[in-house]
């Protein structure tokens, strides 16, 4: 079903007029979207998340912490309708001008094109099928608030996902409701952030505000690694086939991202992102009892070092409009893991699981040379033994687990930061030896490009979490400056003609 033209028309007079495009987050996290949509002059109007540590981060952020904006809201038992109530903003299809967000990927993973178009003409019919849920209420808010444009966010494997093109197949629904659709792949490192993410962007705009999408140039260089570059392969492997929405629009709705060049300035790296702050020595605190088992609470606050270290990104991350830093840092907490700093310690920058292990056996080989020396050392196989070996090697197969470690690389970007870091945070450890430590919520969302003022909700774990899912507010802000430019423009030119032939 087509949106009322009227709604249509009022939203684009609204832009006409500069008011500020209106957004509605779905499957919001903390807000990694609507931070970077926010700095490009957008309204945060709403969000749904039903994490309620990630809806609490998202409603201090972005709302001052009141109540109704920070409790968790489950998409499949809030309607668009009880949403815009409950925030008092009006009847739903006139409160939003864009919706963005990223619907857990998983969802039309074995549902098929035809059950898409059935759940197209009849939203109700699939409600019971949890594999197609949560698309299913996404297309439904987009049903119902008539937004002039979509933003999908999700993760390459979206575009051939177990055989399926999930983008397109999505699009195909949009493209039904009178909505352009652009997919590509972008990467978060071409835009400023210190992280080589590799990210899906659907962007779906009203027929009436063009016939094409555009998508943000890069700002920054990198040569990215084999291994991104043959996941991105694997992933556009089914872009070019032709779908119906293929035969919609005349060709396929994917569109090659904009290319960098060597001219643009170099990718920022971890060092740079992440130099300036306070250093944590783990061995140090670790044999003074400061550092201890337990939650850790990010109430803590330590004054900024690394003065000397600071660069543009580092006062991007300071100095962020409504999210600045002050003169302590905050969220500056790292994992207790006794057993392993000294690991750390030895590994080289890119060194991963076999590397760590058989670091590990080495040290647990000197200590036993050591007891041998004093005449200590436990029989081989005996239980001492073992418990000895255990306090010094890590137990996973070296084979089966390679990539469970990595050493981050002081002078590129961070690999990809994952939801499971807090339980795991063995993928990014500090490129320091010195600190021989993974690395910090704080140094986990400035890999992210989240500003130093920016609150999250709970302790370290859900903070983790909530960083590993969150979109990168700088790759955000990038797509709304784009998107905001092509809807003002285009609903300003909409506007023309008839202005003009009002005065003849």
């Amino acid at each position: 079903m087509s949106a009322d033209p009227r709604v249509i028309r009022q939203k684009m007079q609204r832009l006409q007029a500069g008011a500020r495009p209106r957004v509605l987050d779905l499957f919001s996290g903390c807000g990694g979207i609507s931070l970077g949509f926010q700095a490009a002059g957008y309204e945060i109007a709403a969000a749904v998340e039903n994490d309620p540590d990630a809806a609490r981060s998202h409603g201090l952020n972005f709302h001052h912490g009141e109540d109704r904006h920070s409790i968790g809201r489950d998409i499949t038992a809030t309607s668009p309708a009880d949403l815009a109530t409950a925030l008092s903003l009006g009847p739903a299809v006139s409160a939003f001008d864009v919706i963005v967000g990223g619907p857990p990927c998983q969802a039309f993973a074995r549902v098929g094109r035809s059950k898409l178009r059935e759940i197209a003409e009849h939203p109700e019919a699939f409600r019971h099928d949890p594999r197609a849920r949560l698309y299913i209420e996404y297309l439904a808010y987009v049903e119902a608030c008539a937004p002039l444009a979509v933003v999908i966010e999700n993760v390459p494997d979206m575009l051939n996902h177990g055989g399926h093109n999930l983008a397109a197949e999505i699009g195909e629904i949009l493209a039904g409701k009178d909505y352009v659709v652009r997919y590509t792949l972008l990467n978060a490192a071409f835009y400023g952030v210190p992280q080589m993410r590799e990210r899906m962007i659907l962007i779906a705009i009203r027929k009436e505000l063009g016939d094409d999408v555009e998508f943000p140039a890069p700002t920054h260089w990198i040569e990215l690694p084999s291994g991104y570059q043959g996941s991105r392969a694997v992933a556009l492997k089914l872009t070019t086939g032709k779908d119906l929405l293929a035969a919609a629009i005349g060709g396929s709705a994917y569109k090659a991202a904009p290319e960098a060049d060597e001219t643009l300035p170099p990718a920022v790296s971890t060092q740079q992102a992440i130099g300036d702050l306070p250093e944590i020595m783990a061995r140090e605190l670790l044999a003074e009892g400061a550092l201890r088992r337990g939650t850790r609470r990010l109430d803590s606050m330590l004054p900024y070092g690394g003065h000397s270290q600071q660069n543009s990104y580092v006062k991007e991350m300071r100095t962020w409009s409504g999210f600045e830093g002050g003169s302590h840092v905050r969220d500056h907490v790292i994992r207790y893991l006794p057993r392993d700093y000294r690991i750390f310690a030895g590994l080289k920058p890119g060194d991963q699981y076999p590397e760590a292990h058989r670091y590990a056996l080495s040290l647990f080989e000197t200590e036993l040379e050591r007891l041998q020396a004093r005449g200590k050392r436990p029989k081989d196989g005996s239980s001492e033994w073992g418990a000895l070996k255990a306090a010094f090697v890590p137990p996973y197969d070296a084979g089966k687990f390679p990539n469970k470690w990595r050493k981050m690389e002081a002078v590129t970007p961070a690999r990809t930061l994952l939801a499971h870091l807090g339980k795991d945070g063995y993928s990014h450890i500090h490129y320091d030896s010195r600190q021989a430590r993974p690395i910090s919520v704080r140094e986990a969302a400035r890999l992210q490009s989240f500003p130093d003022g920016f609150r999250f909700a709970g302790t370290m774990n859900p903070a983790f979490r909530q960083i590993g899912n969150a979109v990168p507010p700088l790759l955000a802000r990038a797509v709304a400056q784009t998107l905001r430019k092509q809807l003002v423009r285009e609903a300003i030119s909409e506007d023309l003609p008839r202005a003009a032939g009002a005065g003849h």
